[in-house]
């Protein structure tokens, strides 16, 4: 079968969603999986790093996970901002987690955290602590519970 045809299939996606999620024209993408081009190896990554799954369906279905690691953790209150929040993440978004961390918890924890987040989500995982926030922030505002 077809490179492009299977990566886009095994996806779930539409030659439209490919499209959008590539910036490749449509008809290109159509043309590549009739086999009446021939898409560069340059090419061929990028759909492929279009066709991966969007960081929002990892933390879909490994939502209950990672709430139980935070909880490893001792933090609290976990929450979402940013594109996946919005739905408009891309395959190379990361993640954005709000945390309540206990009084006294250090980067190296926090840090240890966000490496396990991205082990098991998949993707890069940011962290921001509610505690180095103003009570007016936009993030405070944004965020909401996992």
């Amino acid at each position: 079968m077809n490179t492009v045809l299977a990566l886009r299939r095994e996806a779930g996606l539409t030659q439209d969603e490919l499209a959008a999620r590539s910036g490749v024209a449509q008809p290109n993408i159509a043309a590549y999986e009739a086999g009446r081009r021939k898409p560069s190896a340059a090419m061929l990554a990028r759909l492929r790093q279009a066709a991966s799954p969007l960081p929002r369906d990892a933390v879909a279905a490994k939502r209950e996970a990672l709430v139980a690691l935070a909880e490893k953790f001792h933090f609290e209150n976990v929450r979402i901002f940013g594109s996946v929040r919005h739905r408009a993440d891309t395959p190379r978004s990361d993640v954005d987690l709000l945390l309540h961390v206990p009084s006294g918890t250090g980067l190296m924890t926090i840090a240890a955290f966000a490496l396990e987040a991205e082990e098991l989500l998949g993707v890069k995982v940011d962290i921001v602590t509610e505690g180095g926030l103003r009570t007016d922030h936009p993030i405070l505002r944004d965020a909401v519970a996992l």
